[in-house]
């Protein structure tokens, strides 16, 4: 399954847009998270309904794809693949 990640110019106003879900004092959870899951619509075409997930999409946040499989390593900095458990040649 294909995930739509955020760049970090993108990552940066959806943060934004989820502080203002938190701090909103009036309407439901998903009024006050409508902004930020409707900025994810418009910039994937992907409908989210959980606020949360959104802000796991964040391409700087996960590592290269494996050599191996194709998925990216959990972190920039992991050793091996999750996934199949193939060792990383090279960590930045």
């Amino acid at each position: 399954m294909e995930v739509a990640m955020l760049n970090e110019e993108e990552y940066v106003r959806a943060y934004e847009l989820y502080g203002q879900g938190i701090r909103a004092k009036e309407g439901t959870r998903q009024e006050r998270f409508q902004p930020l899951l409707d900025f994810y619509f418009g910039l994937t075409g992907e409908k989210e309904t959980e606020p949360n997930a959104v802000m796991h999409h964040r391409i700087a946040q996960y590592g290269p794809p494996c050599e191996n499989c194709g998925k990216p390593y959990r972190t920039p900095q992991a050793a091996f693949c999750a996934a199949c458990g193939h060792k990383r040649a090279e960590k930045l």
